[in-house]
């Protein structure tokens, strides 16, 4: 496939904004040998701390894993040590953080998860709040990104609800993205559905496709009359939808292309959607055209899930996947 190959190979330098839900991932990881006396519930002995950014800042993540230059608009914490240690992580990523905006009525979004060292979940601890950003902080990210928005090919909001994604700031994005010729990607949540009108290219997960078109999706005629669907609500020129191991379908105004999902064993789905939006948006800027942007993507879920927690993938595992459907 010399179209997807030569893609990977413009993915250096190409600039993308991201915007959206920033997160910590902290993971907790240690050994189960027996159930607690108190409770039905598992004895995790400690082992140790990983920590790991997520939400928007995966998929910032992502696209630097894959060779884009990036920078990130979204909201933390005054002070908290979580925003410091999110900023650290991005830092040493080498991901522009000059856009995250404090909000000192809000701590930076956390999930504490605990696991085994094989990888199984016992609990998760959510420390956040999802009350719309408003007032000074949410004028001050729209600030951000339009200081942000001129040297950027393409722009990426990933919406985890967690309110750094507004009305007002879709609204003014939308705006200045179309003046400028910028495509604007969404990672969405459906209760937000009417803030992306106007965006590009929306990518629901099938869940999120049937809850926004009342449909049932369970067969590619049914994806597909979904995607027809949704692009008519939303008013989007495009929409993938991720189906996990039924792959992907793509809908614009030239029709329906569903894509198989590759063979591989999955570890854990968590951040495949911010991986999609990622290879999906970089491919785009990399001058693919929507169809082999959204198979690149395809191939980049492949290897994500294989992964344990929020992962990134490299040029070389992309490539690695591609070679290894092609033979």
């Amino acid at each position: 496939m010399p179209d997807l190959r030569g893609a990977i190979g413009r993915f250096h330098d190409r600039r993308i904004l991201v915007i959206g839900d920033v997160m910590l991932d902290h993971f907790v990881v240690g050994q189960v040998e027996r159930l607690s006396p108190e409770a039905p519930v598992p004895v995790v002995l400690f082992e140790r701390d990983e920590f790991r950014i997520g939400g928007a800042a995966n998929v910032a993540h992502n696209l630097r894993a894959l060779g884009a230059q990036v920078e990130l608009v979204g909201v933390i914490g005054a002070d908290d040590r979580e925003g410091e240690r999110l900023r650290r992580e991005l830092d040493q990523l080498g991901i522009a953080d000059g856009g995250l905006v404090k909000d000192p009525d809000r701590r930076t979004t956390t999930k504490l998860r605990v696991v085994t060292r094989r990888n199984q979940q016992v609990a998760r601890i959510d420390y956040e709040s999802d009350a719309e950003i408003a007032g000074d902080v949410e004028r001050r990210v729209i600030d951000e990104v339009a200081r942000r928005l001129d040297p950027a090919a393409i722009v990426v909001v990933s919406d985890y609800l967690k309110g750094a994604v507004t009305a007002l700031m879709m609204a003014r994005l939308n705006d200045q993205a179309r003046r400028r010729g910028v495509k604007v990607l969404v990672d969405p949540k459906i209760p937000h559905l009417a803030y992306y009108a106007g965006s590009s290219i929306i990518t629901p997960n099938h869940h999120e496709a049937a809850s926004a078109t009342h449909l049932r999706i369970r067969t590619d005629e049914d994806a597909a009359r979904a995607a027809r669907s949704f692009r008519e609500r939303t008013g989007c020129e495009a929409v993938l939808i991720t189906r996990g191991e039924q792959g992907m379908t793509l809908g614009d105004e030239t029709g329906e292309t569903h894509l198989p999902a590759s063979a591989r064993e999955v570890a854990d789905v968590t951040g495949a959607g911010d991986t999609v939006i990622a290879a999906l948006a970089l491919g785009l800027a990399a001058g693919a055209t929507l169809v082999d942007a959204a198979r690149l993507a395809n191939y980049a879920a492949s290897v994500a899930v294989g992964k344990f927690g929020p992962a990134a993938v490299t040029p070389a595992e992309l490539l690695a996947a591609i070679e290894t459907e092609s033979v």
